[in-house]
């Protein structure tokens, strides 16, 4: 199985692809999909086509993305929606079923403590694909919880 695991931005919109074969995870591949400073609706549809080849390069089975809590800074949390709203549609486009999570779920799939900090989920997320050191950017360590929150998920609901 092949999830796709997305940290939604419209600057940075970090992803995570592992791979999931009898009970071993492994990292295929991540990073950060960066748009230049500028009008969003351009920033958006470059995300859009990016994602797309992202997926048909990988063809993941789910792609995971986490669900939007309010924050205090009210612009962050509308940027970050244009870009869930960006990877839903070209999630469904494409066909791919998507997995919504909230922070708290991902740090207790990955860490075991719904409450754990940004480095406890790094540490677990390298120690879990077994990789040499803490993945970066941030942006990307994030993608890599949530697919593996994802493959976890699947597992329970057995969408394999």
């Amino acid at each position: 199985m092949i999830i796709l695991g997305l940290d939604p931005g419209v600057a940075r919109l970090g992803y995570g692809v592992v791979a999931s074969v009898r009970g071993v995870d492994q990292c295929v591949t991540m990073g950060v999909l960066e748009t230049p400073k500028g009008e969003v609706g351009p920033r958006l549809v470059d995300l859009r086509q990016r994602l797309r080849a992202l997926i048909a390069e990988h063809h993941p089975d789910v792609a995971c993305v986490e669900r939007l809590f309010f924050s205090k800074n009210v612009r962050t949390a509308i940027v970050v929606a244009e870009a869930r709203g960006v990877i839903l549609l070209t999630c469904a486009e494409l066909g791919v079923l998507v997995v919504e999570a909230s922070p708290q779920d991902v740090k207790q799939a990955v860490a075991g403590y719904g409450a754990a900090d940004k480095r406890q989920v790094q540490r677990m997320v390298q120690a879990l694909l077994r990789l040499p050191e803490i993945p970066q950017p941030d942006d990307a360590a994030d993608a890599l919880a949530m697919a593996l929150y994802g493959v976890r998920a699947a597992t329970m609901v057995q969408i394999r």
